[in-house]
């Protein structure tokens, strides 16, 4: 009896200890799996700092976003051309307006970094609503020409867009007979056409340059237009869109 009572005591004695062990080792065991991944993670570190600092070893690549060389606007000569809208009225009597539609071209010799004079031709065409006659059936077609000189201003710039304001005044030609038929010259105000004519025209207005590059940009600009083709001054509007080539150095 008193042997089982020992041996039942010694179990009690033994057990804690082997868990106590197995504890023990267990925490040995994380805390040195621990101090290898943190050795092993050094290790690297070292390795690429050493990497980095060494003189064989190249540079990491960096983007760069910007242009492939700066804007500087010291161009001497500019050309412009795009396409162009206009509205008009083909006779002073008409109660409708048109739509023209056409091409526009200029050149520009900057005078100083702000101040350049610009010559330009611009050529529209449409075809326009009539009073009802006895000559023309539908809508008879319309042309106009102009050639007109001036002054552009340049304004607040950057890298990436410049404002302009121009002020150009010429001369515009305008063929109003087109398609008319048999239609006489002095029945052309009949109809509620003006008679061939060159009447003075202006142009005022301003315009952004989206730069693409040092040389080429993209240019939208509106225009107030004012003509006398009769017995009075009248304004419309016109609008272009196109690209401008830079070159030459000021």
């Amino acid at each position: 009896m008193q042997e089982q009572m020992l041996e039942k005591k010694t179990q009690e004695f033994l057990l804690p200890e082997v868990n106590r062990s197995a504890r023990n080792f267990g925490r040995r065991a994380w805390m040195g799996m621990m101090a290898a991944l943190v050795a092993a993670t050094t290790g690297v570190a070292t390795a690429q700092t050493a990497q980095l600092q060494s003189p064989g070893a190249s540079p990491t690549a960096k983007t760069k976003i910007g242009f492939i060389a700066p804007v500087t606007y010291d161009n001497k000569y500019e050309v412009y051309g795009g396409i162009n809208f206009m509205n008009f009225q083909a006779g002073q009597d008409l109660p409708t307006r048109m739509n023209l539609g056409g091409a526009e071209i200029l050149g520009t010799y900057w005078l100083t970094h702000k101040w350049g004079l610009g010559a330009e031709w611009r050529g529209e065409w449409g075809t326009t609503p009539v009073h009802p006659n006895p000559y023309v059936n539908g809508r008879p077609l319309v042309a106009l020409n102009m050639i007109m000189g001036g002054a552009q201003y340049r304004g607040p710039k950057n890298q990436y867009a410049a404002l302009n304001f121009h002020g150009y005044v010429g001369a515009a030609h305008g063929s109003f007979d087109h398609g008319t038929g048999v239609v006489p010259p002095q029945a052309l105000p009949q109809v509620g056409l003006y008679t061939n004519r060159t009447a003075p025209i202006a142009a005022l207005g301003a315009s952004i340059d989206i730069n693409h590059s040092k040389n080429v940009a993209i240019r939208l600009s509106p225009d107030l237009i004012l003509e006398h083709f009769g017995t009075e001054t009248r304004t419309f509007f016109a609008i272009s869109g196109g690209v401008i080539y830079r070159f030459g150095k000021r």
